[in-house]
C-alpha cells in the first residue's frame, strides 16, 4: 500500500519532470527560431546585367567648338614668388582659361554625352590617366577620366608642389609631391563635373577634373575638334562645357551605323559663367 506521503512525493516528482520536458520543449522550439532567424538568407536576385555596345551598330558623333568675337585679355601670371618658377618660363604665361586661335577654333572645351545612355555598362579602362606639373602649372589644363580609373599625378619640376582636388561628390585629397618623387595614383568613385584642382604651394595653379560612368567625353584639340565613337544607336544630349563661357548643350539621334555632325558657338561678348570653383 502506498502511504499517503509517498503518494505526494511521486505526484510532485512526475509534475516535475513534466514540467522540464516542458521547458526543454520549449528551448528546443525557440533555438530553431533564433537559428532560422540568423541563418543565412536566400541572395537577392542579382541586379539585371547592364547592356553592352554592339560595335556592329553603333556610330559616331563629331564637330568643332568654335568662339565668336574676340575674347578679353588674361592679365599674366606672376611667378616671382617662386624663382625656380620664374625662370622656367623665357615669355609670360597666360592663364589657359581661353584657348582660341585667330580662327576662333576654341580648345580645351569638353564634349560629353549628358543623357541617354540608359542602362550601358561599360568596363573601367586600365591605363592611367596623367596630370603633369611642368613649369609650374598643370598640364593639361582639363582632365578627364572614368569612374574607378587611375589617376596619376607626376612632378616634372625642382619644387615642391601639392595636388588639391575639392570635389563635392568625391572624396577630397590634398598631397604633397616633392621633386623626384614617385607618381600619386588615385581615383574618383563617383561621376562628377568640374572639379576644381589647386595647388597651395603656388595659388595660380589651376586645373579641372571630370569623371564619368562612359567613355563617350572628348576634349577638343586646338583646332576645336573633337569625336565621340562607338556610340549605340539612340538619342542623346551632348554637352560642351567651356571654363569661362559656360554649357551649351543639342540633342542628336544616332541610328545604326550613324554619323552626326554636332557644332558648338560660344560668344565671347556673353557674360561670363559663374566659376566653376
Amino acid at each position: 500500500m502506498v502511504l499517503k506521503e509517498d503518494f505526494f512525493e511521486m505526484r510532485n516528482r512526475y509534475r516535475t519532470l513534466a514540467l522540464a520536458a516542458i521547458a526543454a520543449l520549449a528551448i528546443t522550439g525557440c533555438g530553431k527560431k533564433e537559428g532560422n532567424e540568423n541563418a543565412e538568407q536566400p541572395a537577392a536576385p542579382a541586379a539585371t546585367a547592364g547592356k553592352t555596345v554592339d560595335a556592329s551598330t553603333a556610330g559616331s558623333v563629331s564637330g568643332k567648338v568654335t568662339l565668336t568675337g574676340k575674347p578679353a585679355p588674361e592679365k599674366a601670371i606672376n611667378m616671382s614668388a617662386e624663382p625656380y618658377c620664374q625662370k622656367a618660363h623665357s615669355s609670360p604665361v597666360i592663364p589657359p582659361t581661353v584657348v582660341a586661335d585667330d580662327k576662333g577654333n576654341l580648345g580645351n572645351v569638353i564634349i560629353f554625352v549628358k543623357d541617354g545612355l540608359g542602362d550601358y555598362v561599360f568596363d573601367t579602362p586600365k591605363d592611367s590617366v596623367p596630370l603633369e606639373q611642368k613649369g609650374c602649372m598643370y598640364d593639361p589644363h582639363v582632365v578627364a577620366l572614368m569612374v574607378g580609373q587611375t589617376f596619376e599625378v607626376k612632378n616634372d619640376d625642382q619644387t615642391t608642389h601639392n595636388i588639391h582636388p575639392m570635389p563635392k561628390d568625391n572624396r577630397e585629397w590634398n598631397k604633397s609631391q616633392a621633386p623626384g618623387t614617385s607618381p600619386i595614383d588615385e581615383s574618383f568613385a563617383r561621376p562628377e563635373i568640374a572639379i576644381p584642382v589647386k595647388c597651395n604651394v603656388h595659388p595660380w595653379m589651376k586645373s579641372y577634373i571630370f569623371v564619368f560612368k562612359n567613355p563617350y567625353y572628348a576634349i577638343t584639340s586646338k583646332d576645336g575638334t573633337f569625336q565621340l565613337k562607338n556610340l549605340p544607336p539612340g538619342t542623346y544630349t551632348i554637352e560642351a562645357w567651356q571654363e569661362k563661357y559656360g554649357t551649351q548643350d543639342q540633342t542628336v539621334t544616332i541610328g545604326p551605323k550613324d554619323s552626326k555632325t554636332v557644332d558648338f558657338k560660344f560668344d565671347a561678348s556673353a557674360p561670363a559663367a559663374p566659376p566653376a570653383d
